[in-house]
C-alpha cells in the first residue's frame, strides 16, 4: 500500500489536498488575501509538484521547473514579511 501510494505519486497529491485546505483556512478562518497565500504555500506547492515528478518518473525539466518557480514566490513571501 505504502510503496504504491509513493510510486504513483499520490502521496504528494495527498500534500497538496493539506496545502490547499490549509489556503482554504487562512482564506475564510483569518481573513488573508490571495497574495499572501500564495507567497506563503506558493513555494512549498511547487516544491511538492516537484517531488511527484520526481515519484513518478517524469522528465528533468518536470522536476526542475516547478523547484526553480519557487525561489521567486518565496522573495515575494519574504518582501511582503519584512514590509510588515
Amino acid at each position: 500500500m505504502m510503496e504504491w501510494l509513493f510510486a504513483s505519486g499520490h502521496a504528494a497529491d495527498l500534500v497538496l489536498g493539506v496545502l490547499a485546505a490549509e489556503g482554504a483556512w487562512l482564506r475564510w478562518r483569518r481573513g488573508w488575501g490571495w497574495g499572501r497565500i500564495a507567497g506563503l504555500l506558493g513555494p512549498a506547492a511547487l516544491i511538492v509538484l516537484g517531488l511527484r515528478g520526481a515519484l513518478t518518473g517524469a522528465a528533468w525539466w518536470w522536476i526542475a521547473l516547478p523547484l526553480a518557480a519557487s525561489l521567486p514566490l518565496h522573495l515575494f513571501d519574504l518582501r511582503d514579511r519584512l514590509a510588515r
